[in-house]
């Protein structure tokens, strides 16, 4: 046996962190580094003696290096150059000295700094038998690796012969052969020559036994190819390669297996096995087999018989949709009604249900509050913009990239074939060439037929007959009417302030506050300060404003109790300028003074009920009639309709009859940026143009909304809740309105029906006998709308004579 003589000193060096490469003594490396602290260690080095201990992460990182990752054992180096490069990393050649073992690494500034233990273990210099024995099979290793590794040249063989020293062939072999980090710490981490030798001679035996197999693969795979599948080049090797491993190709027994542990419809499992089939007999990796792996996938994750149980129980959903939202009262009752009703009759199928209303009302929110209530899982699918049938039905599996409908997708990531879906936005569907997604909708929303609903991808039927749809929609015009035929419609109207107020205290400050990691002792808004920002802060006909409005209310506090160290913030009406800046609306009122030609219209608009002033002017002229305000072609048409309409009754009403020849005609609604449209504002229409030719004002105080004929009869209009709200805002007492419409004054809020009177008129004479001043000429006895017809609860306009202001009213009036 060989002898020893170790040389051994301690030092304390700056640490360079080493990714993926190992340094050896006697050996230069060249290198890069990226963290901050390995760099700083190589210019501190560099600073002094140029030396420095470099050593591997155990467990590699891509940041900083941790101390607890770093191996004990490594190189001290001398760093022989160093560079920075265009990346900001610092490139290395370094030269290995001796090995070293870190006893404690330490912070030292912004570096690893490292207390070492340098120990180098050399032979005595004379030959020994056993040492020359391991250097001769390390050679024979090598160039048995050699075989198989052609990218090694023949220098690098030539120069491991020429060394004579165990120590260094074993660092040298190492450094140039061993792709493993793990196998070459191991070498570096063996101090005694001779078992340094033997270890590598054991991993290069073990190197070259896995290059041979590798080898002998690779050749089994070319002797089974042909000519004509030289395309299946990988996939032949990857079936060669299980063979060896004894694992084999098991994949169409599992799916096999798969489908008959579904319990799946019997179409459904006939369709499956017959794929599984056609898979087990194509390439394996073909594009065909692709297609069927992934239809075979997504048809088991299907939940063909896996579903929740419902909640029947009608008290707790209740108390569940009430503690999530405040009004929507026709919503709720719906619902209550189905979870009565299914409680009875557990096999009722689910119905549709359609919410109409305005932004911000809480259509989405609720349908997430009714899954809730029912104990269904809930999934949305977005509708807005979608203009492919294909979205909705899928796509044929043959096509590449090919998928499922937006429905069977839905299914699939719910895992239930019973939950809510809401199907959002359905008003905002649009056709192409590709086809109608809302014809799709037809079936998938029908109970009669959406049991055995098709997609074009699984082309298998699917029951959809279990699943509650819950659909939205800010207006039906751009919804088919067969699609409308098949849902149950329920609106939800504008929010009025009082239930804004609600809202907001019950449910959105609340959340706000938490979002903002605030609370109620922390933060408090009075109730003035949220009728303030209703008022004069936003204007629409949900809450979504209201919202953001309290958001920013709950950041300036946050800010403030941050910065001014102050323990509680209260916002009042007088302080919102301060937080919110100028109030974004003014509070518009109706003109103090009786106007000729100006008359108060209601309008209905996505955002909820308003006033919609209508101008008229009369110019001398040639008989041209002029409409400005971006009306609509309806719009249009009705001011048309209105002129003719006066052109009849002008002998009546004192208004010369060849006016139309004589008199230019222009009628205005001011906001002219504001797109209008619609019937509703016909008698409005009338009354401004009869008031501009016959020069009698028009009361201030009333305002009027109905659709005209040319017979003069008023027909009803939609939206009354919304106008009438708007009426009710700005300070109108009396309004006129279809007598159709009397029958929709029980949905109107308490508070607006107490403080509005409403007149319902059925001829356009009624109307001008109300709203216009002065007794006109040959008024027609039979054209004044009667007294007892008069509707409203406020003392100051009782209705049926109850008292002698309202008395005195009626006779002001001329009824």
């Amino acid at each position: 046996m060989p002898n020893y003589y170790e040389k051994v000193y301690e030092t304390t060096l700056p640490v360079v962190v080493l990714r993926d490469i190992v340094a050896f003594p006697s050996i230069a490396s060249t290198f890069e580094v990226s963290d901050n602290a390995s760099i700083t260690a190589a210019e501190a080095a560099t600073e002094g003696s140029s030396q420095v201990f470099l050593v591997a992460e155990s467990t590699p990182t891509t940041g900083e290096p941790q101390v607890a990752g770093l191996y004990k054992v490594g190189c001290v180096a001398k760093i022989k150059q160093s560079i920075r490069t265009p990346e900001e990393k610092l490139r290395i050649l370094a030269e290995g000295q001796t090995r070293a073992t870190a006893l404690t690494y330490k912070m030292t500034g912004d570096y690893i700094s490292a207390d070492l233990m340098c120990k180098t273990v050399l032979l005595d210099g004379t030959t020994d038998i056993v040492v020359d024995a391991y250097m001769r099979e390390a050679i024979t290793a090598l160039e048995k690796i050699h075989k198989f590794l052609p990218h090694i040249s023949d220098e690098f063989i030539i120069a491991a012969k020429a060394i004579k020293n165990s120590s260094l062939l074993s660092d040298f072999i190492t450094s140039g052969i061993l792709v493993k980090t793990s196998d070459k710490q191991l070498i570096l981490e063996e101090f005694d020559p001779l078992e340094r030798i033997m270890l590598l001679v054991r991993l290069l035996d073990e190197e070259h036994d896995l290059l041979s197999l590798e080898y002998d693969i690779h050749k089994k795979v070319q002797e089974n190819l042909s000519r004509e599948r030289r395309d299946y080049y990988l996939r032949e090797q990857m079936r060669v390669i299980e063979d060896e491993l004894g694992e084999g190709d098991n994949e169409t027994e599992e799916y096999q297996e798969r489908i008959l542990k579904a319990r799946l419809p019997a179409e459904a499992e006939k369709k499956l096995l017959k794929e599984n089939e056609r898979l087990s007999k194509v390439p394996f990796g073909s594009a065909e087999a692709s297609v069927l792996r992934n239809y075979l996938d997504i048809c088991l994750e299907l939940p063909w018989n896996k579903k929740t149980k419902e909640r029947t129980n009608v008290d707790v959903a209740k108390k569940i949709l009430n503690a999530d939202h405040d009004g929507l009262e026709k919503v709720k009752e719906r619902i209550l009604e189905f979870i009565a009703v299914k409680q009875l009759t557990p096999e009722l199928k689910s119905q549709i249900i359609c919410l109409v209303g305005p932004p911000g009302v809480g259509k989405t929110s609720v349908a997430a509050s009714v899954a809730r209530a029912t104990g269904r899982k809930y999934e949305r699918v977005a509708l807005g913009g979608v203009r492919d049938e294909a979205d909705i039905r899928g796509h044929r599996k043959t096509y590449v990239g090919a998928m499922p409908g937006r429905i069977i997708t839905a299914l699939a990531q719910v895992g239930v074939k019973n939950p809510l879906i809401l199907l959002d936005e359905i008003d905002k569907l649009t056709a192409d060439a590709h086809g109608d997604p809302a014809s799709a909708l037809l079936e998938v929303l029908d109970p009669e037929q959406n049991k055995n609903f098709r997609d074009h991808f699984i082309e298998i039927p699917f029951d959809l007959s279990e699943c509650l749809f819950i659909t939205t929609a800010n207006t039906l015009d751009t919804v088919p009417r067969p699609l409308i035929d098949r849902m149950e419609v329920i609106e939800l109207n504008t929010y009025t302030s009082p239930e804004k107020l609600s809202i907001a205290k019950n449910h959105l400050i609340g959340k706000q506050l938490k979002r903002h990691g605030l609370s109620r002792r922390m933060l408090r808004i009075t109730d003035a300060a949220i009728e303030e920002i209703i008022a004069s802060y936003t204007r629409e006909a949900g809450v979504r404003n209201l919202e953001r409005a309290i958001a920013e209310l709950c950041r300036k506090a946050a800010k403030k109790i941050v910065t001014d160290k102050v323990k509680r913030v209260v916002i009042d009406k007088d302080d919102l300028q301060s937080y919110l800046g100028v109030p974004r609306y003014s509070s518009e009122r109706i003109p103090p003074e009786n106007l000729v030609g100006v008359v108060n219209g209601l309008a209905y608009t996505e955002a909820g009920g308003d006033i919609l002033k209508i101008e008229a002017a009369v110019l001398d002229g040639t008989g041209k009639l002029e409409l400005t305000g971006s009306l609509g072609e309806v719009m249009k048409e009705s001011a048309q309709i209105a002129v003719s309409y006066v052109r009849s009754i002008a002998r009546e009403y004192g208004i010369d009859p060849e006016f139309y020849r004589t008199k230019d005609l222009h009628i205005h609604a001011p906001e002219g940026a504001v797109p209008k449209d619609g019937p509703s504002a016909g008698i409005t229409m009338v009354t401004a143009l009869v008031s501009a030719l016959t020069g009698r004002p028009v009361r201030h105080d009333i305002a009027m909304t109905g659709e005209v004929t040319l017979r003069g009869r008023i027909l009803p209009i939609g939206g009354l809740k919304e106008k009438t709200l708007a009426a009710h805002n700005v300070g109108i007492k009396k309004v006129i309105i279809p007598s159709e419409n009397q029958r929709d004054l029980e949905e109107i809020d308490k508070t607006v029906r107490a403080s509005l009177c409403f007149i319902p008129c059925s001829e356009v004479a009624e109307v001008l006998n109300t709203a216009l001043l002065d007794t006109p000429i040959l008024l027609s006895e039979l054209a004044r709308p009667k007294k007892q017809d008069i509707i409203g609860d406020m003392d100051s306009i009782a209705p049926l004579g109850q008292t002698a202001a309202f008395e005195d009213g009626c006779e002001h009036y001329g009824i």
